[in-house]
């Protein structure tokens, strides 16, 4: 057999294999996000999720930790949330928490890098919220913001700039509660049109990223990645490693936990600590998921979320690092190669 035709074969095994170990929260947050469109109201949504002030944020945070979705899927739920009047900032931070204050997620991690990195998950994912809701409020405001929710179809959202977005006109008449309608037939088939049109939407980029990212674990080496980080040069590494790591996820294509064998791979090769920390959290800025963004919200403002995730994956590694380091858990020793995906 030719050799082009094996490592075809390999590389869309390798895609199949990452679309099966993230295909239940992918179809659970896609059916998640459908429902929320057809059940949940808008002014519920407002009223709980309406601005990035602390108890917003906490909220945000906690609904995305219990969702538990792959960062696709997390990416169509924000969206939803936003469609229903949620703060943009506050989506962002569901988002960030239902990707990476995960169980799932620390669980991986303590068994591939041990109990420092699944703690520092939850303490860097803490920081990176807080770092979102600090600069989210001033990097994302005004007409930029008025759009998405005009281009989403938000229901009675509001805007700083514009005023209030009136609600769409109703049938006269009170029309069914909502919980007679999650019992309806009639009711889940719109959530069932809901998730349909999010996944038909986005379906190109899915594809695109599963089939990509297939093909770079099996045709790029570990050691292509691991060259692009500094070793050995104390404070300097631990800079450039917590700067590079978010942009080599971007063009590694893993979204999600799929990350965490290259994570681990990384750290036996001798990348610092908080890099490690940054480029676990940056599954949410990977290629195919910001073409998704770009689809939902329009070019600038994807390349605003590429920038503010950017920065704040970055820092939460460094001040993960730091609190570590100064608590002396940072693992004195980088361990061999680990057993792959």
């Amino acid at each position: 057999m030719a050799p082009w035709v094996v490592e075809l074969g390999r590389g869309l095994h390798q895609s199949a294999l990452m679309l099966w170990e993230t295909l239940w929260p992918l179809v659970l947050g896609f059916i998640a996000a459908g429902a929320l469109q057809a059940f949940a109201r808008a002014e519920g949504v407002r009223r709980r999720l309406g601005d990035h002030r602390p108890r917003a944020v906490v909220r945000a945070a906690g609904y995305g930790a219990a969702s538990s979705s792959c960062s696709y899927a997390a990416a169509a739920m924000a969206r939803s949330l936003v469609a229903r009047g949620a703060d943009f900032v506050a989506a962002l931070v569901f988002m960030v928490a239902s990707t990476n204050l995960v169980v799932e997620l620390g669980i991986v991690l303590l068994v591939l890098m041990g109990w420092q990195f699944a703690a520092s998950e939850f303490v860097g994912g803490a920081v990176m919220i807080a770092l979102l809701a600090l600069g989210g409020g001033l990097w994302f405001r005004g007409r930029q913001v008025s759009e998405v929710r005009g281009r989403l179809g938000v229901e009675g959202g509001t805007d700083a700039a514009h005023g209030p977005v009136p609600e769409p006109p109703r049938p006269p008449g009170p029309g069914p509660s909502r919980s007679r309608r999650v019992r309806s037939l009639a009711g889940w088939a719109d959530a069932a049109g809901y998730t349909v049109a999010d996944l038909s939407m986005v379906r190109g980029e899915l594809l695109v990223g599963y089939t990509v990212a297939g093909f770079l674990t099996v045709a790029v080496p570990v050691g292509f990645w691991d060259a692009l980080f500094l070793h050995g040069h104390g404070a300097w590494t631990t800079l450039e490693n917590v700067a590079v790591g978010p942009l080599v996820a971007v063009a590694s294509f893993v979204c999600s936990i799929g990350n965490v064998p290259l994570a681990a791979a990384l750290w036996s090769g001798g990348i610092s600590f908080g890099g490690v920390v940054a480029f676990v959290f940056a599954d949410l800025i990977t290629f195919p998921l910001l073409l998704v963004y770009r689809r939902y919200y329009g070019t600038r403002l994807t390349l605003r979320i590429l920038s503010l995730f950017w920065v704040a994956m970055a820092l939460a590694g460094l001040v993960t690092e730091g609190l570590f380091r100064a608590a002396g858990l940072v693992p004195a020793h980088h361990p061999g190669p680990v057993a792959s995906a």
